[in-house]
């Protein structure tokens, strides 16, 4: 199988992205730069008038803890999910809207981004949904990426473009039908295929025919390479 694209379903306070994350660096790092990655943002907690997981029983932020927690147990990523009593994110919609203004200036800044957000998140138990948060996380890109503007981000999060970008994104999420994440779309040179849920670096690789290994730095970090 020749794969040409992979196309990651996900979102910034989605739990098991987070535990498949080193996964996916190490599998992006095998692969190399003649696979292209796009990160389309799935918009997993509107807000929690309308937000219900019957699969785990959660309907309010207290019962998000739990599910964490599990995620660590399997994944062995760092979670700390005090923030579920202490300070709940209000939405993920926020987030995934700043995912798509740095998407914007250059796709190649989001695997970064986005672990700035999941570290903040879901390892500092930093409130996300916060807009004063989320600047305070993209200023960290210049460090990684000088050409990055964090005005021009700034702009973007309240002008409506990065709102506009995630719009199209929600609508790519509900044509497929894709309700489950994380979820890889696999595009090769064979019949599209689809990855719904968590999968361990093991799996991940059987299914895409490759053998890699996940540093010790990689492990612990859980970074995503560009």
């Amino acid at each position: 199988m020749v794969i040409h694209e992979i196309v990651y379903y996900t979102d910034p306070l989605c739990c098991w992205s987070w535990g498949m994350e080193s996964s996916l660096n190490a599998i992006a790092e095998r692969l190399g730069k003649k696979v292209r990655w796009r990160y389309c943002m799935c918009g997993l907690i509107p807000d929690w008038k309308h937000f219900v997981d019957p699969v785990n029983s959660v309907q309010r932020p207290a019962q998000m803890g739990p599910v964490w927690m599990h995620a660590q147990a399997v994944s062995g990523a760092t979670f700390d999910s005090t923030i579920w009593f202490r300070d709940p994110p209000s939405s993920s919609y926020p987030a995934c809207i700043a995912v798509k203004c740095v998407e914007l200036q250059d796709a190649l800044y989001v695997p970064t981004f986005l672990n700035l957000l999941r570290k903040a998140g879901m390892s500092n138990a930093i409130n996300i949904s916060k807009q004063d948060e989320l600047i305070k996380l993209a200023r960290e890109l210049k460090h990684s990426f000088p050409l990055f503007d964090h005005n021009v981000f700034k702009q973007d999060l309240v002008n409506g473009r990065g709102r506009e970008a995630f719009r199209a994104d929600l609508s790519e999420v509900q044509s497929r039908g894709i309700n489950r994440f994380p979820s890889l779309l696999i595009r090769s040179d064979k019949e599209p295929v689809l990855l719904t849920g968590y999968r361990s670096l093991e799996q991940l690789s059987a299914f895409l025919k490759i053998d890699c290994v996940i540093s010790e730095e990689e492990s612990c970090s859980n970074n995503v390479s560009a």
